[in-house]
């Protein structure tokens, strides 16, 4: 069992950046496919990126924007978010699974506390 700890949120003008990390304990974490999702008011938690065995997935209105990557030495994954916009504006978790079936909140088994990222206008 792994235990995921985001970090890095923050108030960020629009066209600004963040980087994010999410450190994991308890497991050997070059195991885990990892994942970031976000949740904003009123909506549902949604896909935002993932890494498993060198290959990267993004939710399309991110791509090009966000970067996942992942430091196994560190047991560290991150999301570097670039040019960043007022619909970016939710509470972003870490996830992680050790057997990977799709990009769903539901194919994920562990989770982070989540960390508030707001973009002002």
């Amino acid at each position: 069992q792994v235990q995921l700890v985001e970090s890095g949120g923050g108030l960020v003008q629009t066209g600004g950046s963040l980087r994010l990390s999410c450190a994991a304990s308890g497991d050997t974490f070059s195991r885990y496919a990892m994942g970031w999702f976000r949740q904003a008011p009123g909506k549902e938690r949604e896909f935002v990126a993932s890494s498993r065995a060198g290959s990267t997935y993004y939710l399309e209105s991110v791509k090009g924007r966000f970067t996942i990557s992942r430091d196994n030495a560190k047991n560290t994954v991150y999301l570097q978010m670039n040019n960043l916009k007022p619909e970016d504006t939710a509470v972003y978790y870490c996830a992680a699974t050790i057997y990977f079936r799709a990009n769903t909140e539901s194919a994920f088994d562990y989770w982070g506390q989540g960390t508030q990222v707001t973009v002002s206008s």
